[in-house]
């Protein structure tokens, strides 16, 4: 871990900190559009040349999982995970229902009565990572609130194993969620293919989900033609802390985070305590060698850690305010006040025993949520992601008149006649 001051130009500070290793952003995109191009033009042949390229499976004859497999996979489940999967289940479901709206109407007394109704999104794809990891989590934190939310057809990508089998726990998750197809292909082809259809894959109305830079990159260039829930990239802790903190569990809480491993994580420290940070610093050299075996490899994976030291609580909130971190963790005195000016972040954590990972797997808030600074303007995948809302307008002649007169002065100076035209022609009789 790095330990360094934080000057006071907190913005070059945070540049710094939040610069990433993900390779050539534009040779990356060059490269999923050429894999979009290609579905778009072959579409199943070319989903199977593109996993066999990628993957090294082999789904010429099975691109969509049978339900016999589903089948098998549920049964090789031990019956105390899927017990913890409904648990699970049923703590998001309570979380994302205090979300819903409902339909409203009212008259206003003027003779214009006006409202909203909310309709779910008809057909979602959800992409589930399954690359170091089989994100079974990731099934549950995304489809959960879009059932809660009443979407009618839910399907699901993932990446196959060499054997070209989908994980048996993600398989008995997507069962449990009512999911109704699952499909094995992963990567920026999932997308494309959940995005512009194929002989196998219907098209669908919107997708969501984590991803790498590539899963990610093909969202933004498909957004338009298939409607994407948020940046969601590589994962990121913010913690706040300060000389009350256990150092033991500031320090296990960062190794978690970089525990993904692509090595473009972001755990950053933030302390007001050089105390505490060198307690920490001890710490993550002590706990390194129970998580990752080998000197390089927690070698590079504890470059990923950054602390920065503050000189109080007040350049810690603004610097976390810059940073916009997906987690933020709250390890001080009075963390409610701090909480209080806290106004970009994916999830917050507030004490000692609210760990990101009871947020990632079980709590009930959607693990996918904004990184990259994201926050600044996105919020954490949620029920209402996945619902419509549409206005209502209804107007009697009186009321059409009442307003009408505004509405044709405006029209007049945009130079549409046409529409002045449709509200005079109405208020004249």
């Amino acid at each position: 871990m790095k330990i360094t001051k934080l000057n006071n130009n907190i913005a070059s500070s945070v540049k710094r900190l939040l610069k990433r290793k993900q390779g050539d952003v534009v040779s990356v995109e060059a490269s999923v559009r050429k894999i979009i191009d290609q579905v778009r033009k072959d579409g199943d042949k070319a989903l199977v040349s593109l996993t066999r390229k990628f993957d090294k499976a082999d789904i010429a004859r099975k691109i969509r999982v049978t339900d016999k497999e589903v089948q098998t996979a549920v049964k090789s489940v031990p019956a105390d995970f899927i017990s913890s999967l409904k648990r699970i289940k049923n703590n998001i479901s309570r979380y994302h229902k205090e979300q819903l709206r409902s339909d409203w109407r009212k008259s206003f007394g003027n003779g214009v009565e006006l409202g909203e109704k909310f309709v779910p999104v008809n057909r979602v794809g959800f992409y589930v990572p399954g690359g170091m990891a089989p994100l079974v989590s990731t099934v549950l934190m995304t489809v959960v609130p879009a059932m809660v939310a009443g979407v009618k057809e839910k399907i699901v990508c993932t990446p196959p194993g060499r054997d070209g089998d989908v994980n048996p726990y993600i398989l008995a998750a997507c069962r449990l969620t009512g999911v109704d197809a699952v499909y094995r292909v992963g990567g920026a082809q999932a997308i494309a293919a959940m995005a512009l259809g194929t002989r196998s894959i219907r098209p669908v109305d919107k997708i969501v989900g984590p991803g790498n830079i590539f899963v990610n990159t093909a969202k933004k260039i498909l957004y338009g033609e298939v409607g994407i829930d948020m940046p969601a990239g590589p994962s990121e802790v913010l913690i706040i802390a300060d000389g009350s903190a256990d150092p033991a569990s500031v320090a296990v809480d960062l190794l978690a985070q970089v525990e993904h491993g692509t090595g473009d994580e972001i755990a950053i420290l933030l302390t007001t305590s050089g105390r505490l940070a060198a307690k920490v610093q001890r710490e993550l050299q002590r706990q390194a060698p129970g998580y990752y075996h080998s000197s390089d490899e927690r070698r590079k994976l504890l470059g990923r850690i950054e602390c920065l030291l503050c000189s109080g609580k007040s350049r810690m909130v603004d610097a976390a305010n810059m940073i916009g971190a997906e987690h933020v963790e709250v390890m001080a005195k009075g963390p409610e006040k701090i909480v209080d000016r806290l106004t970009n972040a994916g999830a917050i954590f507030i004490g000692p025993y609210s760990p990101v990972p009871i947020g990632d797997f079980a709590a009930g808030p959607s693990h996918v949520l904004p990184t990259g600074g994201a926050s600044r303007a996105f919020s954490g995948l949620s029920a209402v992601d996945f619902i419509k809302r549409i206005s209502i307008i209804k107007c009697d002649q009186a009321g059409l008149r009442r307003i009408g007169r505004d509405a044709v002065k405006l029209a007049r100076v945009e130079g549409l006649k046409a529409h002045a035209q449709a509200i005079e022609m109405r208020t004249r009789k």
